[in-house]
């Protein structure tokens, strides 16, 4: 009895490895078959989104933001970072599916999680690199309307850092770590702040501040004018650019206007005639019809001469050469 019922439970785990190997192999080629469209899908879609950021300038955006110029060391520019994070995430959707087909279990957990991170993360250097091409715009146009004055250049620089500040808290709310990063480090800046006012006013800095402010306020008062006369320089500027543009494109198409002039001289063509004093147009024209209601010809002048016995032939029904009139 004992061998029957051994012989019976080696058929019976025969049987069971025989299902679980039937069962796998089919998921296994449904696994690699998705992971094969997946690997594909996420190549295609990557140059497409590269080609698509190539086409709307973004590395000259990231250039003006100083993005291009913190990644010069690295392989990538931040125009191939969103194409690799457009080509991971369709890639670890591709594994989330795949590992769907055996069922639930950890790795797709967490998989999900990462799929719905890597989004957050294209945002997030979107945002850097859209902040850092307005700090830069701040900082250029500060500079600018107030190049004369001797913090001008300063308070560009912390306009600039401003919005730097600005882009990079939204950059870290948008990947979730806004919370436990940016709060504290806030905290903190503020409390050392108030511990600088409240020690230094209470440690005798109220007279010299007052006087620093005083300082501060009559230099800036003594500078307005020249602020208002760099603002006053830079609208005559612009309005003599305007007056210019305005110029140049009338000039332009009053050229236009003279080229596109028919050639008065094209509508005449002489045979060998005129070389006897018999000048035929070939093709008749408005200089014809000016000249048989206009004024008199050499051609009638001829003939006057000739019925006045003179050696010239009489008179034709065309003239000979177009005068001034024909070519005004």
């Amino acid at each position: 009895m004992r061998t029957s019922s051994s012989a019976i439970d080696y058929q019976q785990g025969l049987s069971d490895a025989w299902s679980s190997v039937a069962r796998f192999v089919p998921q296994l080629a449904g696994f690699l078959l998705v992971l094969l469209i997946g690997w594909l899908a996420a190549k295609a879609v990557a140059t497409i989104v590269g080609k698509v950021l190539e086409r709307v300038g973004f590395d000259r955006l990231a250039e003006r933001g100083g993005i291009r110029q913190l990644l010069s060391r690295s392989r990538y520019d931040a125009r191939d970072l969103l194409a690799k994070l457009a080509y991971y995430a369709i890639l670890l959707l591709a594994l989330q599916l795949g590992f769907g087909v055996f069922g639930s279990n950890p790795v797709s957990d967490t998989i999900d999680g990462v799929v719905a991170w890597l989004p957050k993360a294209g945002v997030a250097i979107i945002i850097l690199v859209v902040a850092g091409a307005v700090a830069h715009a701040t900082r250029e146009m500060v500079g600018s309307l107030l190049g004369g004055l001797s913090y001008g250049a300063m308070l560009g620089r912390i306009a600039a850092v401003f919005v730097w500040g600005i882009g990079i808290v939204a950059a870290l709310n948008q990947i979730g770590v806004a919370t436990s990063v940016t709060l504290p480090i806030l905290i903190t800046v503020l409390a050392t702040i108030g511990g600088i006012l409240v020690v230094g006013l209470g440690g005798g800095m109220v007279r010299p501040m007052q006087q620093r402010w005083e300082n501060w306020l009559s230099e800036l008062e003594e500078e307005m004018p020249a602020v208002r006369g760099h603002a006053a320089a830079y609208q005559r500027g612009r309005s003599d650019a305007a007056r210019e543009q305005l110029w140049m494109d009338q000039q332009a198409a009053r050229g236009q206007q003279w080229e596109d002039r028919p050639d008065p001289g094209a509508e005449w063509q002489w045979d060998r005639r005129a070389d006897r004093g018999e000048g035929v147009p070939w093709q008749d024209g408005p200089g014809r019809q000016r000249h048989q209601h206009g004024a008199r010809t050499r051609g009638q002048h001829r003939g006057d001469g000739a019925r006045s016995g003179g050696a010239h032939p009489p008179a034709r029904e065309y003239f000979d050469f177009p005068d001034e009139d024909d070519f005004r």
